[in-house]
């Protein structure tokens, strides 16, 4: 089972980084990202990226895996968040039955 959840972590990022920026992705990790970028103070992003102002794609770089959850193996949902509870707010990956990504959206 340890596997699959790697597998299925390692799928979510890929999903959302390939979503990002794209019309799809309006309410998913793109929101997230620009609002973020507007609340956040500038010392954050300079502890966790090394510049008060970083470029949108690479707040997706500093992501975590807040919790995986659903249905009988717990796998069918992944929260990401930033380092340090600094947000209520996760960039939430969901998986269909067969393991591929069905929704990407941002949720509190």
């Amino acid at each position: 089972m340890q596997n699959e959840i790697e597998k299925r972590e390692k799928a979510a990022i890929t999903a959302i980084r390939a979503a990002f920026g794209t019309e799809e992705d309006e309410s998913g990790a793109t929101l997230f990202v620009e609002h973020h970028l507007e609340e956040i103070e500038g010392e954050y992003w300079q502890t966790h990226l090394g510049t008060a102002k970083p470029e949108p794609i690479n707040v997706l770089g500093i992501l975590v895996l807040r919790e995986h959850w659903g249905g009988d193996d717990e796998i069918e949902t992944f929260d990401f968040t930033l380092p340090e509870d600094v947000t209520d707010y996760v960039i939430s990956v969901r998986f269909d039955e067969s393991g591929q990504v069905e929704e990407i959206s941002m949720e509190s």
